[in-house]
């Protein structure tokens, strides 16, 4: 298939060159980042729809390309110029992901799935690793912003601030933390006192799947937790790296042999009773929304699907264990609802009786990793599940790591549209991660996009992509930074209408937070 994407360069060919689970029972197909025939793209300023043309049936609806077209810029036109550049064929799928969506969220741990990587777990994998970007899109990182470390939209108004309007999903709750630890590059300090909160910082968001075209495409109703990362990590590491201690979650059968890094605990269980936005953890946040929405659709087919990239995979990858610990995903009179977990350019999260206890519960675990990225390769660089003299004894060692799940390697140096660099931020960088995606096939096999997601993404935050498609690095930005000229004639701030959920109080139109429910 050939497309017409920009005007700036051309390619040529050689360029281009069965024990009862919550998982048992039927897995996927489609996705907003589908196989399709792209009309043109016009790239410019200004949030736009890429015009999408779907003919594969009446599963499929008509849905934009991420792309740098529906991205918002400041007077700056953005687009990978590709005159003609040739895509992997896209046949018409054999199977529906209604049908087929319990193995795509890890039923058989993927099995047959990643080498070819399958096109339909492709997408998948895409449209999660898209919800973990928003974190990052959606994030206040402008440290002369009053509102630095909040969302800049409204929970109501996310999806369509980021791009995603038409994912069919709803943001029904914003999560917060607060950290005693120093996490530089990762907690936003501001120049000047921040006025919604002084400790706080917006961590991500949970959403629920309420179209119903969606739902029918999905086979069921999705739930999806989203944890924010960090865009660079040799800070946070060297204050990460410390040692495990006891998650024990679970106060009846706490497991004390089950240990997780502390500064990852940390980050999700401190609370400060000062802040109307961290009065309970990120972790209590997170158990009692889940709790409302599973009993609220109780009796339908539901899934919970947890991301993140970086240090948000590590929340993702301990949240997924706190859920299932506690058993919120096995509801009296329910069938058990699975929980997997689409991780990013993560690091280890706990010692081997985590992995162990993560298996029995029937987690799900997806990694998906840079294999030049230094991240997943911490902590636990010596001591590690690779390491297998005296395991028994290493595993007792207060600094002793173990990866869970499945992994699937990248490799950025296959990719045509990036240029060699040993940049730790490009090596990490997310929409990076979503660009290979969207070209590997497997092990030996020649790079090919398939989805149509415009390369020029990778550039919103770092400086990877070839000089000669002409795409400025960390072109992302809102329109003047933000400002807006006021009835002055003066250039300030806006103020952000926010509503704050407060247990006790009434609600202060203040905050970042969702209704109450």
């Amino acid at each position: 298939m050939l497309r017409r994407v920009g005007l700036q360069h051309k390619f040529s060919r050689e360029d281009m060159n069965s024990i009862a689970t919550p998982f048992t029972g039927a897995l996927s197909v489609s996705s907003p980042v589908q196989h399709c025939k792209l009309g043109s793209v016009k790239i410019c300023s200004k949030i736009e729809l890429a015009k999408v043309d779907r003919q594969w049936g009446k599963n499929f609806r008509a849905r934009p390309v991420r792309s740098a077209a529906t991205e918002s810029m400041a007077g700056v036109g953005v687009g990978v110029g590709v005159e003609e550049v040739e895509q992997t064929v896209a046949t018409k799928p054999k199977k529906k992901l209604a049908d087929t969506w319990r193995e795509i969220q890890g039923a058989n741990d993927w099995e047959g799935l990643l080498n070819p990587l399958d096109d339909v777990i492709r997408r998948e994998i895409i449209r999660y690793g898209e919800f973990s970007q928003a974190c990052y899109d959606g994030f206040d990182f402008d440290p002369f912003s009053k509102y630095s470390g909040s969302c800049k939209y409204h929970y109501k108004d996310l999806f369509e601030g980021v791009g995603m309007s038409d994912y069919g999903y709803r943001v029904t709750k914003y999560l917060y933390a607060t950290s005693n630890i120093n996490l530089p590059g990762f907690f936003q300090r501001p120049r000047v006192q921040k006025l919604w909160s002084k400790h706080a910082n917006w961590m991500g968001f949970i959403a629920v799947a309420t179209d119903e075209q969606e739902i029918e495409r999905l086979g069921r109703r999705d739930i999806v937790v989203a944890w924010r990362g960090t865009v660079t990590y040799l800070e946070w590491i060297a204050d990460l790296m410390d040692f495990l201690r006891p998650a024990q979650f679970n106060h009846v059968h706490p497991h004390a042999d089950v240990k997780v890094e502390s500064g990852f605990l940390n980050l999700y269980t401190a609370e400060d009773k000062d802040c109307r936005y961290c009065k309970s953890s990120a972790r209590d946040q997170l158990i009692r929304e889940l709790n409302r929405l599973v009993e609220m659709y109780k009796g339908e087919t539901l899934s919970i699907t947890i991301t993140g990239h970086s240090l948000g995979s590590a929340l993702a990858m301990l949240s997924a264990y706190d859920v299932a610990e506690l058993g919120l995903n096995c509801p009296l009179d329910s069938t058990p609802i699975p929980v997997s977990v689409f991780s990013f350019a993560g690091p280890r999260v706990g010692n081997g009786a985590f992995k162990d206890r993560c298996e029995k519960l029937g987690l799900k675990f997806l990694r998906i990793v840079n294999v030049h990225d230094g991240v997943p390769k911490v902590p636990g660089i010596f001591f590690n599940e690779k390491f297998q003299v005296a395991k028994d004894w290493i595993d007792r060692l207060p600094w002793s790591y173990c990866h869970v799940g499945v992994q699937l390697a990248l490799d950025h140096n296959i990719s045509p549209f990036l240029k060699p660099t040993n940049d730790p931020a490009c090596l990490h960088n997310l929409e990076a991660h979503l660009h290979l995606l969207d070209g590997y096939h497997g092990p030996g096999r020649r790079f090919a996009l398939t989805s149509g997601r415009d390369p020029a993404l990778v550039n919103k935050a770092c400086d990877f992509l070839k000089d000669h498609y002409l795409v400025p690095p960390f072109w992302r930005q809102d329109a003047n930074k933000g400002l807006i000229k006021n009835s002055e004639g003066r250039w300030v701030q806006p103020d952000r209408i926010r509503i704050v959920e407060d247990p006790i109080a009434k609600p202060l139109k203040d905050s970042v937070n969702g209704f109450p429910h």
